[in-house]
């Protein structure tokens, strides 16, 4: 059963993956899919040890740079840090 997502990405980044997943004859939500499939299939313990990694420099404006995320607390901190 197919379940919808809404996502936001960069649009240069959409219309270089849309051609990518055109010339492969492949809609953009199933390459997308097909993408989560490989990320899931294995316990990946980083996100350096993903498999998709040259297709993501592939489709990417530039080096791909992984952030890891704030706690809700050092979002807090640093905003009311930068209030001072």
């Amino acid at each position: 059963m197919d379940a919808k997502v809404t996502l936001s990405f960069n649009k240069d980044v959409i219309d270089r993956a849309k051609s990518f997943a055109e010339e492969n004859s492949i809609s953009l939500s199933r390459l997308t899919e097909y993408l989560y499939s490989k990320i899931t299939s294995k316990n990946y313990k980083s996100l350096e040890e993903l498999p998709v990694s040259d297709w993501v420099d592939f489709v990417a404006e530039g080096r791909v740079e992984y952030r890891k995320s704030q706690t809700r607390k050092e979002l807090k901190d640093g905003f009311f840090s930068s209030k001072k």
